[in-house]
């Protein structure tokens, strides 16, 4: 495997411990601020909302000035939101720190893209296992992104959760640094007589709307999930500990399985790996409405993102075969602004969904959707499945 992917999955773990640990405590953090239930989520729903804008230009711009620069200016937008997002917390104003998690949201929408920039290192036979590893490098995550959360949290005496974005800092740093360093290729060369077809051509690939379902609504129903256990966990007197362990088991049921999920799509395609992940969404969505006690919470978090992680990596290999190479930019670009549009809503709608509609009502909502992507992709044909 080329040091170019190593070199981006330790970049992936470094991004995906600063958003875990923001995930973390971000929900904890607009409860202490917000004036209304319904304004709690609202940092990370805008969050999400910086990932979606940043999602289209950020592949336009490594389209065109190659990956290393827009990797370099999307962890200089993470140093950005972080110390706004601190100085938002200390000062005790929701807005302010909304504004930091916007920032930090389109860093992390050009980070996303890491695991395009796999593909682009991989030959077509490794493309499987140059996603899976890079994915992979969130275990580190769901070790630290948690864990720094507690240990930070009496780090600072003006507020518990102010350690945490001082660690937050660090890491964009330390990415930052990783990224200058990292050799990645350059722009592609586009030839001018060759056609880029318009969104509608794209769109007539069954395979490329398959993808893009199975990435959103994979993805949105994960965050609606996860954003709201913990509001949940609170609310039915859990410790914040205990909060961060589960968040932490969910990140690595996220993670974990990247070490091997590659190897499952080439051997049972990219379709089927799919279809287990949606069969997994739904099974945290029952759990969650048997029992509110914190093995129930694990267990189901655990799922969750076993789950999320077939889904989100049979999605993005799929993705692959949608598109030639002047094309990416444009096809990568939309399937991030489509994937994290469902994200937010998901995030946004977490919140407000369990104050107007009870926690059991939101995973009957979750479980709808993931049957929607399930007959999606179940009626999809996967003649790429064999060639990974």
């Amino acid at each position: 495997m080329p040091i170019t992917v190593w070199g981006l999955a330790i970049a992936q773990a470094l991004l995906g411990t600063g958003n875990i640990l923001l995930v973390t405590v971000t929900a904890l953090v607009g409860r202490e601020l917000a004036s209304h239930p319904a304004l709690v989520t609202v940092p990370i729903a805008l969050q999400f909302v910086g990932t979606i804008l940043s999602t289209m230009p950020a592949a336009h711009i490594m389209q065109r000035f190659g990956r290393k620069v827009g990797f370099m200016l999307g962890n200089s937008i993470g140093i950005l939101g972080a110390y706004v997002a601190l100085q938002g917390l200390l000062q005790g104003s929701l807005s302010l720190y909304a504004c930091g998690t916007f920032l930090i949201g389109m860093a992390v929408g050009v980070g996303q893209q890491y695991r395009f920039a796999a593909i682009d290192a991989a030959s077509v036979a490794q493309r499987p296992r140059a996603i899976s590893m890079v994915m992979a490098g969130g275990v580190l995550a769901a070790i630290l992104g948690p864990n720094l959360a507690v240990w930070f949290q009496n780090w600072s005496t003006e507020s518990q959760f102010a350690g945490a974005f001082y660690g937050l800092f660090m890491l964009y740093v330390l990415a930052l640094v990783l990224i200058m360093f990292l050799p990645l290729t350059k722009a592609p060369k586009v030839e001018k007589h060759v056609t880029v077809r318009s969104y509608g051509e794209l769109f007539q690939q069954p395979l490329l709307l398959g993808a893009m379902v199975s990435g959103m609504i994979g993805y949105g129903i994960m965050v609606l999930l996860m954003t709201g256990t913990p509001l949940i966990m609170e609310e039915n007197n859990q410790q914040f500990p205990a909060i961060a362990q589960v968040v932490q088991w969910h990140v690595l049921g996220m993670f974990a399985p990247s070490f091997f999920t590659g190897h499952l799509i080439r051997r049972f395609t990219g379709r089927n790996v799919i279809l287990w992940g949606c069969g997994l969404l739904f099974i945290s969505a029952v759990i969650n409405m048997l029992e509110v006690s914190y093995w129930y919470f694990l267990i189901s978090m655990l799922l969750l993102g076993v789950g999320w992680n077939f889904t989100f990596i049979g999605a993005t290999h799929l993705l692959a075969f949608t598109y030639k190479k002047e094309e990416q930019g444009k096809v990568q670009g939309l399937n991030e602004f489509m994937v994290f549009t469902a994200a937010a809503v998901g995030s946004l709608f977490a919140g407000q969904g369990i104050a107007w509609f009870g926690w059991t009502a939101l995973n009957v909502f979750a479980i709808a959707w993931v049957a929607i992507a399930a007959f999606v992709i179940y009626r999809l044909e996967d003649p790429v499945g064999q060639q990974a």
